[in-house]
């Protein structure tokens, strides 16, 4: 799929904020890239590396290994970087390989700003450079590292 922006992730051909958090047979995890601007920090990326659009067409390891993931780097994320609630959201609308938003909301995050996309809309989220993004994917990468079975 050489038009496809994943697929071009995974084969290192699109550098991409942050370093990979994690990878195995069937997952890539890293950071989400917001094109050279501040990210929110701690808004990741699980992305299926087949290519595939959908939640529906996984198969029952890719399945098995994205839901494993999803609940470590959730963990991760919780107690790492302290946040006190994790949304998930796919979404397939504009690239159509699969991949999974996890966004850490922290604590004091005003309630009208919760949500996987309102707390964009914070002032004080907290967004950073390519340095803090590499710190945190670090602080996760060492967390999963250190917690296998978890």
């Amino acid at each position: 799929m050489s038009e496809c922006f994943i697929c071009n992730k995974h084969a290192g051909k699109i550098a991409t904020a942050g370093v990979i958090i994690y990878e195995d047979e069937y997952i890539y995890v890293g950071h989400i890239d917001s094109n050279g601007k501040p990210n929110y920090l701690g808004h990741i990326m699980i992305d299926l590396k087949r290519h595939v659009p959908t939640l529906a067409e996984m198969r029952g390891e890719e399945a098995r290994a994205f839901g494993v993931i999803m609940a470590r780097v959730s963990k991760a994320l919780k107690y790492s970087e302290s946040a006190e609630h994790i949304y998930s959201l796919v979404s397939g609308n504009f690239v159509p390989h699969l991949h999974m938003h996890l966004i850490a909301r922290y604590p004091n995050t005003p309630e009208e700003y919760w949500g996987p996309l309102e707390v964009y809309n914070w002032d004080e989220a907290p967004m950073g450079e390519n340095k803090e993004v590499v710190e945190l994917c670090n602080r996760l990468k060492t967390y999963l590292e250190n917690n296998p079975h978890e």
